[in-house]
């Protein structure tokens, strides 16, 4: 069977992120500069890949206008191609059985007036999760969303009449480009598939049965918008799927990795029982969300063993599940955290949701002043202490601009015996730097998520060690988060100098032993052959990559 790369070699890379040097002044400055808005990570493929971006949407609308047909996207195709678009490898029983979706319509059939953002761009409260467990991707969404004018950067280009549109994702150091075309699955099925007694619901109007139950975002299988006629949100999750092979890829994931796949940003996972000072964490965290930091949160879910309730719930919140955090506010002494469930309802029930005997008269009236509104629309407000009870994980991503530069070197790493000595030193990166400068140092694996079903049975964990040249002492070492995660990083202030961060690799066995992979049937063949292609270019990324000695089916 083929393997993953990660079975026989480990692929990290090292990146780090510094602040660009300043030209002296020769005056004094008489106030600060303004803060620089949250953005995309710049690098110099950014531009580039907007503009191939821009140019790839121009030249497909051209072409489909030249011969009056809309777009149609073979590489995803969700009518024609649906078992590929939707699974991977491994279709299980359950799989089919549990497949709803009844029909797969343009975005121009499904709404009767169509917009990709109404009034100023994304917010929030437009994703809606639908039937696939994908939370903790809109969870990032809405996270990003709430950062004005962010969404807007990675939805580069479109043609709303034609049916194109394209995004730009952030994936193994470089921006990627992704175009889909504007179909999507739907819940609701035709007419002449009804049964006779369900026709009688709509007193036999075929007409009024399609205006009423298969037009509108209520009819959308998969993520919805909040808003009537909006159409960002199925479309950023249907690219997002095909940047990971199918929809299926996206089941399970945390928070912060899909930010830093939409930003270009550093996440990390970080347990809150490990906060030494909560008020510094506060000040010198949270309250920089949505200036160069983003926040989301969960906690496990609970057991059920003792109470025998099937999903135990603390206070209207769900365990296992991924929350935004959108905003923090500090109101007459008091500090709040503003959050939504990417679901667009079920809210906390405790001190402070809406309608809690909290709300006086005298707190009403600075509603305004907080900036929250009452409703079952999955945004509720709670109070510090109260939000640090309750999350036991905090996924944080630092969010970069053209103030910083990035430089990145990635290598293929040899997989050494599980008996060797858990130490420093078997891999390590040096680099230099020409002046002071606040550093954010980065230690990655690929992202494996594309090849979830060709994965080995080992889930890799990596931290490191920084240490100058010449000197023995580290002097500082990544923070932890928790196992397995993609990255691990380190914020500091670096003085000139050259550098050598030393890598400490660990594993443990963790994947089902030899799944069953359904490979007889021809779709399953087409998927296979995209994952090896999709591997070959994810490992051509690093330095000592040689494509001679690369065997499919080693």
């Amino acid at each position: 069977m083929p393997a993953p790369a990660t079975t026989k070699a480990g692929l990290a890379k090292a990146k780090r992120a510094t602040k660009k040097a300043e030209a002296h002044a020769t005056t004094a400055k008489v106030s600060a500069p303004a803060q620089p808005k949250p953005g995309l990570l710049v690098t110099k493929e950014l531009e580039l890949a907007i503009a191939d971006c821009k140019a790839r949407v121009a030249k497909i609308s051209k072409d489909c206008r030249a011969n009056n047909r809309k777009f149609r996207d073979l590489e995803f195709d969700l009518e024609n191609d649906t078992l590929r678009c939707l699974y991977g490898l491994v279709i299980t029983s359950d799989d089919m059985e549990r497949e709803q979706h009844a029909d797969v319509r343009r975005v121009t059939e499904i709404f009767e007036n169509p917009q990709f953002f109404s009034g100023n761009g994304g917010t929030s409260s437009d994703v809606i999760q639908g039937s696939l467990g994908d939370c903790w991707f809109l969870s990032a969404l809405a996270t990003v969303s709430s950062a004005p004018g962010l969404v807007e950067r990675f939805c580069v280009a479109r043609d709303e009449q034609v049916g194109v549109y394209g995004f730009i994702f952030f994936r193994d150091t470089a921006w990627v480009t992704v175009i889909i075309d504007d179909m999507l699955y739907t819940a609701v099925p035709k007419w002449e598939e009804l049964k006779s007694t369900e026709q009688q619901l709509y007193h036999g109007d075929k007409d009024a049965y399609n205006k009423s139950a298969r037009q509108g975002g209520k009819s959308l299988y998969f993520a919805k918008s909040g808003t009537a006629g909006e159409t960002w949100v199925p479309l950023i999750e249907k690219a997002y799927a095909k940047l990971h092979g199918n929809y299926s890829h996206l089941e399970g994931g945390v928070t912060c990795e899909g930010i830093q796949d939409l930003t270009g940003g550093v996440s990390t996972m970080l347990q809150r029982k490990d906060i030494l000072d909560t008020d510094r964490f506060w000040n010198e965290e949270l309250t920089r969300v949505n200036i160069d930091r983003l926040f989301g949160c969960s906690f496990s879910q609970l057991s059920r063993a003792r109470s025998g309730v099937s999903n135990p719930l603390v206070q209207g919140l769900f365990g296992g599940h991924a929350y935004s955090v959108l905003r923090v506010v500090t109101c007459h002494g008091k500090r709040f955290l503003i959050l939504r469930n990417p679901w667009g309802e079920g809210e906390w029930t405790g001190r402070w949701s809406d309608g809690s005997k909290e709300w006086t008269q005298e707190w009403l009236e600075r509603l305004p002043e907080i900036g929250h509104h009452f409703g079952d629309d999955g945004q509720f407000m709670m109070e510090y202490s109260d939000w640090l009870e309750c999350f036991a994980q905090i996924d944080k991503t630092i969010l970069f601009n053209d103030t910083w530069s990035m430089s990145s070197h990635w290598l293929q790493v040899s997989c050494y015996s599980s008996l060797t000595a858990w130490s420093y030193g078997e891999v390590s990166f040096v680099f230099s730097l020409s002046g002071s400068s606040k550093t954010v140092i980065v230690l990655s694996q690929l992202d494996q998520r594309y090849f979830r079903d060709i994965s080995g049975q080992a889930i890799w964990s990596m931290d490191f060690t920084l240490v100058k040249e010449g000197e023995t002492e580290p002097i500082a070492a990544s923070v932890h988060s928790a196992s397995g995660m993609r990255d691990v990083h380190l914020e500091t202030e670096l003085k000139e100098g050259k550098y050598v961060v030393y890598v400490r690799l660990d594993r443990r066995i963790g994947r089902n032993m030899a799944p069953q992979y359904v490979i007889a049937a021809e779709p399953q063949f087409r998927t296979l052959s995209r994952l090896l292609t999709q591997r070959a270019e994810s490992q051509a990324v690093v330095s000592n990559f040689n494509l001679q000695y690369v065997s499919p089916f080693t």
